[in-house]
C-alpha cells in the first residue's frame, strides 16, 4: 500500500499551505489573511478539493475572488 502523503508536490501551490488528509483529502489553507472586502466578498482563507489539480484550482479561484474585490475598492 503506498503512502497517499507522497503524492503532494513539493512546490505545493505559493501562498498557501498545503496538507493532505487522513482520509486522502487535498487542503490548502493562506498563509495571509484575505482583506476584510475580500473575505465578504467571498474568498475563503481554507479550501479543499479531491486532487491536487482541483485544490490548484481552488486557491486560484480564491486569489481571483480577492483580486476582483481590490480592483472594486
Amino acid at each position: 500500500m503506498s503512502d497517499v502523503r507522497a503524492a503532494v508536490p513539493a512546490p505545493a501551490i505559493p501562498g498557501w499551505q498545503v496538507f493532505l488528509s487522513d482520509r486522502g483529502r487535498f487542503w490548502a489553507s493562506r498563509r495571509e489573511p484575505f482583506s476584510l472586502q475580500a473575505a465578504y466578498a467571498g474568498a475563503e482563507r481554507t479550501v479543499d478539493a479531491d486532487t491536487f489539480e482541483q485544490l490548484r484550482a481552488e486557491t486560484a479561484r480564491q486569489e481571483e475572488t480577492a483580486a476582483a474585490q481590490a480592483v472594486r475598492s
